[in-house]
């Protein structure tokens, strides 16, 4: 009888220094795991409007190339066309610039057609994403239209531009940048077959003054990933302090149980 006591006691106390060993390591581990998904639900929220600071610059110098061609604005093609070559060719991120005359398209600093360029001026549309010319290689572009009071300035540059802007946010996060219903993103854009995954701790922040959206948000399994390097990086220090924590229960159970002895030994 006194051997299942004694059986008894020992598991009793086995376990209770198991739990005692285990707390600081779940505790640990949980504390963690929240930590972590709040990083990563403000670093989406703060990202997604540092991403609109930084496009809504890249199309204040498309502004700016406008502004500076505007005073040509209404004039004959064959008197200006020499000068907006010159723009373009002194800024690199520009392909080209168009003049607008009453929402037609009517002198531009390339050849190319400027049918789709006149679709643009009369759409109504500050800024488009636009994929060129049907007859051409289909590369990417941004349009942007600024009107004046004697005509209008289509700004055309590649849309590269923009996404070196979303490439300077390297840490997991997702960035994809829309217009209506086109959008770019670091490593593709609205043609792909389909979006980019953005389905944890999704975020996306409005241009109050190019009415562009960015949305931002961590690829399915993310998260999970990286709770695993934490849990890699962070789990042999938790069981040091768990087995540190068990010891020092230990020893005070063995004190306890030294003292017990003493004092029932005093009493025989």
């Amino acid at each position: 009888m006194l051997k299942i006591m004694h059986a008894g006691r020992r598991l009793r106390e086995l376990l209770l220094l198991t739990t005692v060993g285990l707390v600081p390591v779940i505790s640990g581990l949980l504390v963690m795991i929240v930590q972590l998904e709040m990083k990563l639900a403000e670093n989406a929220t703060i990202s997604v409007q540092e991403a609109v600071f930084s496009i809504d610059q890249a199309l204040n110098r498309l502004h700016e190339a406008a502004q500076r061609a505007m005073p040509l604005a209404g004039k004959h093609c064959d008197s200006v066309k020499s000068q907006l070559q010159e723009q373009v060719v002194s800024r690199s991120m520009i392909r080209s610039l168009t003049l607008v005359e009453g929402n037609e398209a009517y002198c531009s600093s390339t050849s190319d057609s400027l049918e789709h360029l006149s679709s643009f001026a009369a759409s109504g549309q500050q800024v488009e994403l636009s994929y060129g010319q049907p007859d051409k290689r289909r590369k990417l572009l941004v349009n942007y239209y600024l009107q004046g009071n004697h005509g209008g300035v289509i700004v055309t540059a590649y849309a590269i531009q923009l996404r070196s802007e979303l490439d300077g946010f390297q840490d997991g996060l997702t960035l994809l940048l829309e217009f209506d219903d086109r959008y770019i993103w670091s490593k593709g854009d609205s043609r792909d077959a389909q979006r980019p995954s953005q389905s944890e701790f999704p975020a996306s922040a409005l241009s109050t003054k190019y009415g562009y959206r960015v949305k931002g948000g961590y690829a399915q399994g993310f998260t999970a990933q990286e709770i695993h390097q934490s849990m890699v990086q962070i789990f042999p220090s938790l069981m040091l302090v768990g087995i540190v924590t068990g010891s020092i229960v230990y020893l005070g159970l063995y004190r306890s149980r030294t003292h017990r002895r003493e004092a029932a030994a005093r009493h025989a």
